[in-house]
């Protein structure tokens, strides 16, 4: 009887799917554990389960020739069994084999089915190491097949997969499971269209499928591995492209046409000069907002590549078009950070102003950014800004809310806040979503929905690898900030690993505070009770101050102090009324203080390279040359934090880091998938495949241009439900 892809596990061989393990054979059948935990409960599902590694056990050998510590396979007759118990009351049964050359014994403790299992005459084909006990050779953790009467060799003798195993079931059952359903499936149907299999010189997906479970020859292998991966990436792609090509079709956006000249105005007013990258950015992200369609646009930049300046100058825009814009930042550190940028940045503008949050009444000095004296009290500023966190309470709250809702507030900085019910807008045509991983998808469409369609601008400072931003971010337009402006100091950086570099790393940070300057501690956790045992912060803080620096003036900052407190810390830092700032990564991103020289990240071997990047971003921000010291408590056998710490000395080229943490982590550890609404990666890896990803994503966007509703490719519609299943909403909507 045949079976079909979506035939269950028990239709193919009952036998194999109802065998049980476990104590004494009580365990539960191999189909059932298959279906739980593994979640495999069809043909199909069993034969995407791959193989993790392979045995080559092609070579059989003669028992004359054995070595001890090889790997052999040898095809041998059954001369004897013997069953006796052990001094422990154990059963062992040894299988005594003879190929005409020579004896070699397998030995089964607690196994007695094995005496009746195998009989004298016997042929079998056995594949394991070479050993000696009591003077015999011997094989251990063998594979035996019986071959009397059957040319079928599944585990021994071949390329033998070794597949993903749980309680429960082994690795065997799982072949033996899969070796029969191979045998009686039909050739599978091409889920490709033929064309693009001949044109990219794949191998057929029958072939295949049969190929990467039992592999012939280490070419067959490869070209397996390549047509699976790429079908794995092609439908990846595929489902972007869809997706793109339904949130451009179907929503309609703003098209901004800037008057007044505020635009020309504010570039005139900086008080810098861009970057060149900064100017393609505000070119190319302008230039997209004057279009009918929505904008979609991820910014991604190096730390200190000036992405503020970028997004203010879109804010600016969408302002000068008659609409309101928002800035999304994922803490109320960096909430303010932007809030104090946007200051220095518009103060020059003119006819500026800023919410007065705190209700103070008019004292005639006016705001910080209120427009001319001259320009007359009467006259309406060309920007209003108002900053909204969770900190802004009361009144305060309410004067921001009300002027959003009456288009009085045309640019808000906020977290999270902004999303939240009771915040509306009167007319929302730009989003700009600031470290955007740090933000669930629904709490980004929340934003995007509270103004129909708006322009998106996506900011990070953290570099995305380029297959993640052509595959998790496919169904955005990309735009790189990979400058940085004139001026910005070197950073070196150097790995303490002994008593001498930790007292080295203290005279630096001592004399750089006599020349003037400041430096920043970073710890882990607040509390000794961290279950990571790194250094505390407050402890770490009380023993700088009292043994280290009691000359110094040293304090504390973490993040479940009061936003009051935390911020009146900064400002004390930043005027530089302290020395040393000993905090957790709370200041990790948007802390700006270019008089800070120095930072010592303590037990750096428990953050990953994405996260020391950017503590490492806090300093190199002012004239004078940067220190970054990298404090290594990990174990000698921790060799990939000995790589991601060796990685930090060697560079400080933010998209250099970003694809060595995507080869040293993988693309699941940096960025959620099922949060991204994206299917897993079973062989294909981004950091490895590039080439792959650029072939499947030219194809899969090819066929979406010819066919957007994929009307002539039910097959691959079909695939695509598959493949996302669980996240079809942000597959088939915005």
């Amino acid at each position: 009887m045949s079976l079909s892809l979506d035939s269950p596990i028990e239709a193919i061989d009952p036998r194999v799917a109802g065998r049980r393990t476990g104590m004494r054979n009580k365990g539960r059948p191999a189909a059932e554990v298959l279906a739980d935990p593994l979640g495999i409960t069809s043909v199909d599902a069993l034969l995407h389960h791959y193989p993790r590694r392979y045995i080559d056990r092609t070579s059989v050998a003669k028992t004359r020739d054995l070595k001890v510590g090889q790997e052999a396979t040898v095809i041998a007759n059954v001369k004897r069994v013997s069953k006796r118990q052990t001094r422990q009351r154990r059963t062992m049964v040894t299988v005594t084999l003879f190929d005409g050359t020579g004896y070699l014994d397998l030995t089964f403790f607690n196994q007695p089915w094995a005496a009746t299992l195998y009989k004298e005459g016997q042929e079998l084909a056995v594949s394991g190491q070479v050993g000696i006990y009591r003077g015999k050779l011997q094989l251990g953790n063998y594979e035996v097949e019986i071959l009397s009467g059957s040319s079928d060799m599944v585990h021994t003798a071949r390329i033998t997969p070794v597949h993903p195993a749980t309680e429960g079931i082994t690795t065997r059952t799982i072949r033996e499971l899969i070796f029969r359903a191979l045998q009686k499936i039909p050739a599978i149907e091409e889920p490709l269209p033929a064309d693009i299999v001949a044109a990219e010189s794949l191998s057929s997906f029958d072939e295949a499928i049969r190929a990467i479970h039992f592999p012939e020859t280490d070419e067959g292998l490869q070209r397996a591995r390549e047509r699976l991966k790429f079908d794995e990436l092609f439908a990846l792609e595929l489902g972007v492209a869809f997706r793109k090509h339904r949130v451009e079709a179907d929503a309609e956006g703003v098209a901004h046409t800037p008057s007044d000249g505020l635009v020309e105005r504010y570039l005139a007013s900086l008080p810098f000069e861009p970057t060149d990258a900064q100017h393609r950015a505000m070119d190319a992200i302008g230039e997209a907002m004057t279009r009918q369609r929505p904008m979609n646009v991820l910014l991604q930049g190096d730390v200190g590549s000036g992405k503020t300046a970028v997004a203010l100058h879109a804010a600016i825009v969408a302002v000068a078009s008659g609409h309101q814009a928002a800035i999304m930042a994922p803490t109320e550190v960096l909430a303010g950070q932007h809030g104090r940028s946007m200051e220095t940045l518009l103060e020059r503008l003119g006819a500026v102003r800023f919410l007065d949050v705190d209700d103070r009444p008019d004292d005639g000095q006016g705001s910080l950014l209120d427009g001319p004296a001259d320009a007359g009290d009467a006259a309406k500023p060309t920007l209003t800004y108002a900053v909204l966190t969770a900190s802004v309470t009361g009144k305060d709250r309410l004067r921001v809310l009300d002027g959003l809702t009456s288009g009085d507030v045309d640019l808000v900085v906020g977290t999270h806040a902004l999303v939240q019910e009771g915040v509306a807008f009167k007319d929302l045509s730009l989003a700009v979503i600031d470290e955007q991983h740090r933000f669930g998808v629904h709490q980004r469409m929340a934003l995007k929905g509270k103004g129909g369609e708006p322009d998106v601008l996506i900011m990070t400072a953290t570099p995305i690898p380029r297959t993640l931003a052509l595959t998790y971010y496919g169904d955005l337009d990309v735009v790189v900030l990979d400058e940085l402006p004139k001026g910005r100091q070197p950073i070196e950086t150097r790995v303490v690993a002994t008593a001498a570099e930790r007292k080295a790393a203290y005279e630096l940070i001592r004399a750089e505070v006599a020349a003037g300057r400041q430096a920043f501690v970073v710890c882990a956790a607040i509390d000794e009770a961290n279950k990571a045992e790194v250094k505390a912060a407050e402890t770490e803080a009380k023993r700088l101050a009292s043994d280290v620096f009691p000359d110094l003036d040293v304090t504390l900052l973490h993040g479940k102090m009061r936003p009051a407190d935390k911020d009146r810390i900064m400002e004390e830092f930043r005027r530089g009324e302290h020395d040393v700032l000993i905090a957790t990564t709370v200041i990790e991103v948007g802390v700006d203080v270019p008089n800070a020289t120095v930072m010592l990240v303590e037990n750096a071997e428990r953050f990953g390279l994405a996260q020391m990047h950017q503590l490492r971003g806090r300093i190199g921000r002012g004239q004078h040359r940067s220190y970054c010291f990298l404090s290594d408590h990990s174990k000698p056998d921790n060799e990939v934090a000995r790589a991601r710490l060796a990685a930090m000395v060697r560079t400080t080229d933010g998209f250099e880091l970003a694809d060595e943490d995507l080869r040293l982590r993988g693309e699941g550890t940096l960025f959620d998938v099922r949060q991204s609404g994206l299917p897993d990666l079973k062989l294909a890896r981004l950091a490895e495949d590039i080439d792959l990803v650029k072939r499947a994503r030219a194809r899969a966007f090819a066929v979406i241009d010819e066919d957007p509703e994929l009307q002539a490719y039910p097959g691959l519609l079909r695939e695509l439900q598959t493949r996302f299943a669980g996240s079809i909403d942000w597959l088939f909507h915005s």
